[in-house]
């Protein structure tokens, strides 16, 4: 079922990077050795978004825990840190994307989060090279990529798709909202998944919970044969207008065809 995802979102979407199959890994559940550490493998710590990158833009297959993350954001919301009053109480958010503290608490209260040392690891790899179970899909592409994705996944169930957004913590909105209410989100990418990711302004992203895989295959085949199509085709079929002064040519010709035939 991976391979086939895999080649009807290179046929219908055509996304610019690599989709991803992600995972969160249980405490005993074993990484392959192939399977990338930052910590290991790069000597360094990342964010989670800079995760995400890393697998769609370079192909790899990685993973990162408490040993790999340097955001404590990220380390809260994955539970791989247990949560603080420093960060219920809204102080990192305040004073950057809130007002006040009782704003920056409200915000922190709705970020998606697991319990502590619920999960290990996150694990992300392209769909056709991944060698585990996924949980989640993550396609990054572009406004019209995610529309296309959208009527696919609304193609059997109809109705409208209801995503959150805060600006911030978006590996938190791609994994955790995904697989909390078993939906496709949309994903606006967050400052830091700009800032680290590096995710371009012309990049969003949307998620699928596993086990929608052939609903998904079924609505991009199915809105294919509607006429739904990426790239989106441009309607030229209209007769076009140009400045007055371009249609006395027009009137020359006609003119001069008058002439003939007067002749």
């Amino acid at each position: 079922m991976l391979k086939k995802l895999d080649e009807a979102l290179a046929q219908f979407v055509r996304p610019g990077s690599f989709p991803l199959a992600v995972r969160l890994v249980r405490e005993g559940e074993i990484l392959s050795e192939r399977t990338k550490r930052p910590s290991r493998d790069l000597k360094t710590k990342v964010a989670v978004c800079q995760t995400f990158s890393m697998a769609r833009k370079y192909g790899w297959q990685i993973a990162v825990g408490a040993d790999d993350i340097n955001c404590p954001l990220a380390l809260t919301a994955f539970g791989f840190r247990e949560e603080t009053e420093t960060f219920s109480c809204g102080e990192m958010c305040a004073n950057m994307f809130t007002e006040t503290l009782t704003a920056g608490a409200r915000t922190e209260a709705e970020v998606p989060k697991f319990s502590f040392r619920e999960y290990q690891f996150i694990l992300a790899a392209p769909i056709s090279r991944a060698d585990f179970q996924p949980q989640v899909y993550l396609i990054y592409g572009n406004s019209a990529q995610v529309m296309r994705l959208l009527a696919a996944a609304l193609y059997r169930r109809g109705g409208y798709l209801t995503s959150r957004f805060s600006g911030r913590l978006d590996c938190a909105d791609i994994c955790i909202e995904t697989m909390k209410t078993g939906l496709p989100q949309i994903v606006l990418p967050c400052y830091g998944d700009r800032v680290f990711g590096q995710t371009q302004d012309d990049e969003m992203a949307m998620t699928i919970p596993a086990g929608m895989e052939e609903e998904i295959i079924a609505g991009l085949e199915g809105t294919h044969r509607g006429g739904i199509r990426y790239p989106v085709p441009s309607f030229l079929r209209y007769a076009p207008e140009y400045p007055k002064h371009y249609y006395r040519l027009f009137e020359a010709w006609e003119k001069e065809e008058k002439t003939k035939h007067e002749k």
